[in-house]
């Protein structure tokens, strides 16, 4: 069991990441990466969210929509549960730290809309996960999505200071920086989770 967790853990950061392998959530990921601040704080609003989110909507499946035969609301009702989340996050970053979440601004509540957040949700249900695992995968993606998103400002905050060609200015050079980072993902498709943790 803690094998199989370990696998889904490390699986969903560096081989299935999101955002860089899966190409979700790609919304927040482009436009909260220009400073490491903001980026570590989306990326743990993500976390927060995903993990919750990955274990209410895993309940609300196979308590709620498969018992009553309404599994065709699966979308409606994962988008509600995502949406009541992300406001309990938003009303907690403003009090807690109202500078992050100015920095944030729109991309706080694009949460809700962004399919990273869905595309884990209905993944969990597809692969056929227990609520531990769930959560884990939604753990595990939201980890993968927040080392993607700060990787990206670190380097987006270099670009910045760098001799970047005046046609690659702004954005053209993060999404060239983004292209190169998903190649560099790639790498660990080959990598067998299952053999090193011996399954």
């Amino acid at each position: 069991m803690v094998a199989k967790l370990m696998v889904i853990f490390f699986s969903a950061i560096l081989i299935n990441n999101f955002v860089l392998t899966r190409f979700l959530g790609i919304c927040p990921f482009l436009g909260v990466s220009q400073q490491i601040e903001t980026a570590i704080g989306m990326g743990l609003a993500v976390i927060f969210v995903l993990t919750l989110a990955s274990a209410m909507t895993w309940v609300v499946q196979h308590l709620i929509l498969v018992p009553l035969g309404l599994g065709f609301l699966q979308t409606v009702a994962f988008i509600l549960v995502i949406a009541a989340l992300v406001q309990l996050v938003e009303m907690v970053i403003q009090k807690v730290s109202p500078t992050l979440y100015r920095a944030l601004g729109v991309y706080l509540p694009l949460i809700t809309t962004n399919c990273a957040v869905l595309g884990a949700a209905v993944l969990n249900i597809r692969e056929g996960y227990t609520l531990v695992e769930s959560t884990v995968h939604g753990a595990a993606a939201g980890v993968g999505f927040t080392m993607a998103i700060v990787l990206f400002a670190g380097i987006r905050e270099r670009l910045a200071y760098s001799p970047v060609p005046v046609s690659f200015k702004g954005f053209p050079i993060a999404l060239v920086t983004a292209g190169l980072l998903s190649i560099a993902f790639l790498g660990f498709a080959g990598f067998n989770l299952g053999k090193l943790f011996g399954m």
